[in-house]
Parts: C-alpha cells; structure tokens; sequence
C-alpha cells in the first residue's frame, strides 16, 4: 500500500477508536443530568447515588475520548496537510471554536461538578451538570458542522485552489449538519441506555444487596434507549431522504442499487460483483427504497451507473467516481440490523424494567449485559458508512481523496504510525475496559462518598 492507502487506514482506525467513546459522553451527560435533577426534585438519595456511580463512568470515559481524539487534529497537519490547505479556512474555524468555548466549558464544569458534591447547593451542583452536557453536545455539533461541510459544501467560494469561508451562518446552518447532529445525539442516547442496561443486568445476575438503585437504572436506561432508538430510526429515514438529493450516489452504493428503478426495491441481501457492476443474487422488498427515499412506493432512485455517467460529465471524464460498493452496502445493513436489534432488546427491558420485580433468567441476564457492545458496533459501522459512502470525495464534488494526501510522508513512515497507533489505541481500550469493569461492579451502596471527587 502506498501512502495513500495507510494514511486512509490510520484514520479511519484512529476515528473509529475514538468513535467507540463520543456518543457514550454525549449520552451520559444529559442521562446524569437527568438523575441529578431527579434527585433534587424529588429528594430521593437513590438518584444521587445513580448519578455518583454513573459519573464515575462517564469520567472515565471521558478521559479516553480526549486521550484518542488528541491524535486526531494532528494527523490533518501530517497525513492530510494537503487536505488542510486546501480545507484550512472553512475546517480550522469550527475546531477552533470547538476547543476554546465549548471544551473549555464542558472540562471546567467537570471540574466544578467533581469537586464540587459538598460545596454547592443541590441545584447549583444539578447546574454544573447540565453545563457539562451542554459543554459536550456543544463540541459535537461544531466538529460535525466541519464535517458537514465536507457532505455538503456551502457558504464557500473557490479561490487560489482554496476553498474560502462567505458566510459562516451557512455553514453552521448547513442542512446536512442538522440531521447529523441529531442522529449522533440520540444514538449517543441509546449507547448510554444500553450502557445501564449491561451494567445493572450484572448487577441482577450477581445479586447485588443493595439492588434498588439498579433497579432504577434499568427503568432509566431502558426508557432512555427505548427513546433514542425510535428517534435514531425516524431521523435515519429523514437522512436517507436527504441522501437522495445531495449525495445520490452514497445512496445507491448503500443499496448496492446498479441501475435505475421505479419504483426501487429495498435490498435485503445481495452478493455483490463490484467489477463487472452487478449483483450475481439480490433479494428486494418492492417499493421499499422508493419510500425511504420519497414516502411513497414509487419513485425513480437512480443507479451506480447512470450517476457514474452524470458524474464524469460534471466533474470530468475518465475517473471513477464509485465508492466501495461492497464496504457502504455491508456496513449500511450491519448499523441498521443491530439498531432493529437494539429496538427489540430495548422493548423488553423496558417491559420487564416495568414492574416491581425486575425477573429475568440468567440467560436473559447475559444477553443484556452483552448488548452493550450493540451500540458501539451500529455507530462505528454507520460512520463507516457515512465515510467510505463519500469516496472517492474528501469534499463532496470539491476535493478528492486521493489530491488530500501530505506529500511529504513517506510509505515507511505511514506504515510506523499506523502500526503504532494501533497498538497504542488498543493498549488503551483494554485498560478502559478493565477500568470500566473494576468500577461498574461497585454497589452504589457502598460507594464511599468521595469516591468520584477521588477520581
């Protein structure tokens, strides 16, 4: 592989490693918030130890989002120097912005929310809660509003090969950035929910004393998943409608969709012959791509091939445009069978969560506390999708990928950080883990006051 190719990979490695973390921090903060605020309406203690053991969690998670997001910027000055001088302008804003408002407010109320269990009064203390999922859902939607732009540029012109910031309230009103935004927030909603579940579920299985709190949780997360699951879904739908419009081609490689139809099927599974640009066994639901495209069952979806054709009359002759057709329909099923998944597991913890007693077999049990992993491999499959969906663009109908690329790294120091990352990322996750499983046992009962002050 040349420089190209390993640069890609380090990314997308480095990205998804740091993906198994954000929606979790964006999750958890409301959920805290939520329990704090519980707490100091209600006076019940339960809630305050709940949102105690549930943000001595999220602290550590917290801890190694910031820890794998660090490399991030600096492989755009590195890897994609290229792809930053070119995207400099427009990219360098939001990050900025990100760092010095919305991170500085989300790490500085942490500190005040740590510290602060026996110097602030119980609402100012809920406060600093809600600052710091403010502080975090904040610096998502201006990382993604960078991100936006490269699905759907606007607000720019081009000059001196640069693409250029006219109008910034373009950019931050970019209409792809509020469906994104959305969909990582409630996903992150369903990340944290099945987080609970797992959690309390081991709680359930080992037959913890002090159980009740647990037994709160689960109510908690299954009504919070249960939620964030339904709307991850509903605005899903509203993507794929807005797929349709601006990146068509994403859509057809989603569905591995060779030719035109009308109405289009919906394809359930297909085995894919990316060469000679047909599928050799493709099973459909009539109709059903023509309504997630148009809410109704007829509807022209254009093909790979016609749009291959549109494309290199617009953008120029003799480059393929294609995206791996494999990769984006493959990781589009994966996320939305896991979420179809999740909506079921979520509907029966909800149920049973219901009543007084939480009864379940330890079988069940099992599941729930495996589930955990659900989330996390539909996100990082979706962002898969979203990403190799674009290609061969880093800027949709801009910049390819391939122009994006440092020109002074050479093969043999690609292959050093890749290598290297990896390692380092994986050496991290397993000590999360470890972490996340050594304090995730805790009873809440016994949780000693200071404990998430100490942390």
């Amino acid at each position: 592989m040349g420089v190209l190719e390993l640069s890609r990979w380090q990314f997308a490695i480095t990205t998804v490693y740091h993906f198994f973390f954000v929606p979790l921090t964006l999750g958890l903060t409301i959920a805290i918030a939520l329990m704090e605020t519980k707490y100091v309406r209600t006076g019940d203690e339960d809630y305050k130890k709940m949102a105690k053991f549930w943000g001595h969690l999220f602290l550590i998670n917290f801890a190694i989002g910031v820890a794998t997001g660090i490399v991030q910027e600096f492989q755009f000055g590195m890897n994609w120097s290229e792809y930053s001088r070119f995207m400099g302008d427009i990219f360098g804003a939001p990050l900025a912005i990100e760092a010095l408002l919305a991170f500085y407010m989300e790490s500085t109320f942490i500190g005040v929310w740590v510290f602060g269990w026996k110097r602030l009064s119980p609402k100012a203390h809920a406060a600093t809660a809600w600052l710091v999922a403010a502080g975090s859902n904040l610096s998502a939607i201006w990382i993604l509003s960078a991100n936006s732009f490269m699905q759907q540029p606007v607000g720019y012109e081009l000059a001196n090969g640069r693409a250029q910031m006219v109008d910034f309230w373009a950019i931050i009103g970019n209409p792809h950035l509020w469906l994104q935004f959305p969909h990582i927030f409630t996903a992150g909603m369903v990340q944290a929910g099945f987080f609970m579940i797992g959690v309390s579920a081991w709680h359930f299985l080992h037959k913890t004393k002090n159980i009740t709190p647990f037994k709160k949780s689960m109510r908690f997360g299954s009504t919070y998943a249960l939620i964030g699951i339904v709307l991850v879904i509903l605005i899903g739908h509203r993507q794929a409608q807005h797929l349709a419009e601006t990146q068509p081609m994403k859509l057809a490689a989603g569905e591995a969709l060779w030719e035109t139809e009308n109405p289009a099927g919906e394809s359930l599974f297909a085995l894919i012959d990316q060469d000679n640009h047909r599928n050799t066994v493709d099973l459909k639901i009539p109709g059903f791509l023509s309504f997630l495209a148009y809410d109704s069952f007829s509807g022209e979806v254009k093909g790979i091939n016609d749009l291959q054709k549109e494309y290199e009359q617009k953008y120029g002759a003799g480059k393929n445009y294609i995206p791996n057709v494999w990769l984006s329909y493959w990781s589009f099923r994966i996320m939305v069978g896991v979420g179809f998944l999740m909506l079921l597991l979520a509907f029966v913890a909800f149920m049973k969560s219901r009543k007084d007693e939480f009864k379940c077999k330890p079988l069940g049990l099992k599941v729930f506390i495996w589930s955990i992993i659900l989330p996390i491999l539909s996100v990082a499959f979706g962002w898969i999708f979203t990403e190799a969906g674009r290609q061969p663009w880093l800027v949709f109908g801009l910049f390819r990928t391939e122009d994006g690329v440092s020109k002074a790294v050479s093969v043999g120091e690609a292959w050093t950080t890749v290598i290297g990352f990896t390692i380092l990322y994986a050496i991290l996750i397993v000590f999360t883990v470890q972490l996340w499983v050594k304090y995730a046992k805790h009873d809440m009962e016994l949780e000693p006051e200071t404990s998430t002050s100490e942390a």
